[in-house]
């Protein structure tokens, strides 16, 4: 991974977590303990959020009885194992190896909805706020530190959309712009909010935020309901921090050197007159950007935003040449099976190099509700140096836009004669690299419409990886904003995504 780390960000690596998902800790399903289970499969930091309150619910609404009655069995469940899981949170961190943070979710008409994070006290309570200036208050009160970070901000103030007049970046540094929800990047453009809570409101959006001269990071979670931290596609963050500890997320956090991603673990790095993301940098008129990008498949094009306006594209090609690192996706699922299908699928590298594996699993949908009581029934293993096996299950994907497959995604040094020799579920299949290289190649376990696994098209490492850099200038006496701001967005080709926090210029003395 030596491609992304130089001088821009001296002794920081790239850490990938969910800090907003749940389980049946509130409402939702699956325990806490299948949760970090999950979460332990790909991701490195998580917190399983637990919702807690509702200051404003609507309790005249006739149409929501349904709704008041859900959130006040939920919150009365949070309320009774609070304590319970502040020590089990406590327990599965790991410094060093896998980090987690307690959080309760806070809901509110009129301001938004808020995820409220601790950073390492077992006593911090749950804040039933009458509303977010009460909130903040409560969370000072503790004199321990503590994060405020809105999400699914995209919809309508007053529709729990974020209230931006409200908003202050004192506890907030970030705010949450991908989930299942959709992104909030803008009112337009890719992942739309399909909830039955309604669209994007423009006003709303975090380009919108900027433009009225908050100073905020950008994050993505999941929002999962059923035990699955980091469920891919559904939403993720990045850190750049100098340790996987608690200290090193949370200062990562606060000092906003965080990225949104969909589901991929892309690498970005972003930086402006050699300071990180999220950095807010002196009065200049002349500002280099460096931009360097190390995918989870081919990379379609890189783009650098200016006070939310383009200003420069970069599209990556497809190389001429093949190279002798590549990626492949290996994706198991299909079928219209009735019943759930449990997968073993075993894949020995031979005439190459196995160098790092990236799982990509989902577990059940976001707001499904299975009547399965087993959630963490996922698990992979490296079992030697060029042997990866995975374990898994999956259903019927859930809409023809809506897969719910599973995954491992394989770096391989190598060539055309590199063959993947793969055993799923006791039968042989054999794929010589070059077979790969123009497109996939797919397998059944059974004939028509029996489930299936895919060995996606070889990506080599010229098209996963990206670097450049320019000059940008501004005239002087034209800046009209207080701050300036930079972002850049990464598309992949399998249409996954990255959006790096902004780097502001402050303007210049008048």
């Amino acid at each position: 991974m030596a491609f992304i780390r130089y001088r821009d960000y001296p002794q920081l690596n790239p850490y990938f977590g969910d800090l907003h998902n749940h389980c049946d800790v509130s409402y939702g399903h699956g325990t806490l303990a299948e949760a970090v289970r999950n979460a332990r499969l790909q991701l490195d930091f998580a917190s399983v959020t637990v919702h807690a309150a509702w200051p404003d619910l609507p309790l005249d609404d006739a149409d929501l009885g349904y709704l008041i009655e859900y959130h006040r069995t939920g919150f009365a469940r949070a309320q009774a194992g609070w304590p319970d899981y502040l020590a089990d949170i406590e327990q599965a961190n790991d410094d060093g190896r896998f980090v987690t943070l307690p959080s309760f979710e806070w809901h509110s008409i009129v301001y938004g909805d808020y995820c409220v994070y601790y950073k390492d006290n077992l006593d911090c309570p749950i804040i039933d706020a009458p509303d977010l200036p009460a909130l903040r208050r409560a969370i000072h009160a503790l004199k321990t530190p503590a994060l405020l970070i809105p999400h699914h901000i995209g919809y309508k103030q007053g529709s729990r959309g974020i209230n931006w007049r409200a908003f202050s970046e004192e506890l907030s540094p970030v705010a949450e712009i991908f989930s299942f929800h959709g992104l909030s990047e803008a009112s337009e453009g890719p992942y739309p909010y399909l909830h039955s809570m309604g669209p994007r409101h423009e006003h709303s959006t975090a380009q919108y935020g900027w433009a009225q001269g908050h100073v905020f990071g950008v994050v993505g979670s999941t929002d999962h309901h059923n035990a699955f931290p980091g469920s891919y596609g559904y939403g993720r963050l990045a850190v750049w921090a100098d340790s996987l500890t608690r200290d090193g997320i949370w200062q990562a956090i606060s000092a906003r050197r965080t990225y949104a991603l969909t589901g991929d673990r892309i690498e970005l790095l972003f930086a402006l007159n050699d300071q990180p993301m999220g950095s807010v940098l002196p009065a200049t008129d002349e500002r280099w950007i460096d931009v360097a990008v190390q995918g989870g498949d081919a990379i379609d094009y890189v783009e650098v935003l200016h006070n939310n306006r383009l200003i420069h594209r970069e599209n990556v090609l497809p190389p001429e040449t093949t190279g002798t690192t590549y990626k492949v996706y290996i994706e198991v699922g299909w079928g219209e099976q009735q019943q759930d299908v449990a997968w073993d699928v075993q894949v020995q590298v031979s005439d190459g190099e196995l160098t790092a594996v990236e799982p990509r699993f989902r577990g059940y949908g976001p707001t499904d509700s299975p009547s399965d009581l087993i959630f963490a029934y996922t698990d992979w293993q490296q079992a030697e140096h060029n042997r990866v096996c995975f374990q898994t299950r999956t259903r019927p994907n859930a809409s023809l836009h809506t897969a719910t497959t599973e995954g491992l995604a394989l770096e391989i040094e190598g060539s055309g004669a590199t063959r993947l020799q793969a055993v799923v579920n006791g039968q042989s299949f054999d794929v010589q690299l070059a077979e790969l290289f123009n497109g996939s190649r797919t397998f059944y376990l059974g004939g028509f419409v029996s489930p299936a696994i895919c060995f996606h098209q070889a990506v080599p490492r010229a098209a996963y990886t990206h670097r450049f850099g320019f000059l940008h200038r501004t005239l002087p006496g034209v800046q009209i904003t207080p701050r300036d701001w930079y972002y850049v967005r990464v598309r992949q080709r399998n249409n996954q995504w990255a959006w790096s926090s902004p780097i502001w210029v402050e303007a210049p003395d008048t």
